[in-house]
């Protein structure tokens, strides 16, 4: 079996390439990353080689090409089952993947008003209502899932899961823009925030040289 290769964005911006480099990083996969430059007139260009979507991140493996975060990290759960990419109990793998699912397509004020950004901060912004609604939403839903499987672990179902893959970038955001949240909440951040794989990926983002003037929403 080949190694397989994630093609990114850049890493300060790139929300949607951390997750699942978090999810193999953590899962213990090996794989080469690609990094594809936000901003560069040959960025469409490039993606489009790979895949017809024109977006990262991009899985390539054993000759197919795996787009979307999701489904990248779905794949990896099924070609690598001892991994335990998703939690083996069957109610909270379910929990697992609906967290998952609404996180892929929710909680948008926050991922519009708070764009990944990790060089920025973290420094006080002021946040609407909308988005303090969804923080609430999430704070919700972090507790439920570790009050019912998160035994065993600091993580939302004890060890590390797709789930908290999918989480990673909006808890980037509350540190970033030091949103007001729970001590429990900041407890779960610290979790992830220390895992070698988030550590690699943010100390990689720092180093980077290049700033994309329409990812800078906040000056």
């Amino acid at each position: 079996m080949t190694k397989p290769i994630l093609y990114i964005g850049n890493r300060n911006y790139s929300s949607w390439s951390l997750r699942p480099h978090m999810a193999l990083a953590m899962a213990g996969i090996a794989f080469d990353e690609k990094l594809i430059r936000f901003g560069e007139p040959t960025f469409s260009r490039a993606v489009r080689r790979i895949s017809k979507a024109g977006l990262v991140p991009i899985l390539e493996h054993n000759g197919l090409k795996i787009w979307d975060t999701l489904a990248i990290m779905e794949y990896a759960a099924e070609t690598w089952p001892g991994k335990n990419l998703w939690p083996k109990n069957k109610a909270a793998r379910a929990m697992a993947r609906s967290l998952a699912a609404e996180m892929h397509s929710g909680f948008r004020n926050l991922r519009t008003d708070c764009p990944m950004n990790l060089r920025w901060g973290p420094k006080p912004y002021p946040v609407s209502e909308a988005v303090m609604k969804e923080v609430a939403r999430m704070e919700q839903a972090f507790f439920t899932a570790q009050k019912s499987f998160g035994k065993g672990g600091p993580f939302l179902f004890g060890q590390f899961c797709i789930t908290d893959a999918m989480f990673t970038p909006l808890l980037s955001r509350l540190e970033t823009y030091c949103v007001p949240v729970s001590a429990r909440t900041r407890a779960y951040m610290k979790a992830v925030f220390s895992t070698a794989a988030f550590k690699q990926w943010k100390d990689l983002a720092l180093k980077e040289p290049w700033i994309v003037p329409e990812d800078e929403v906040i000056g």
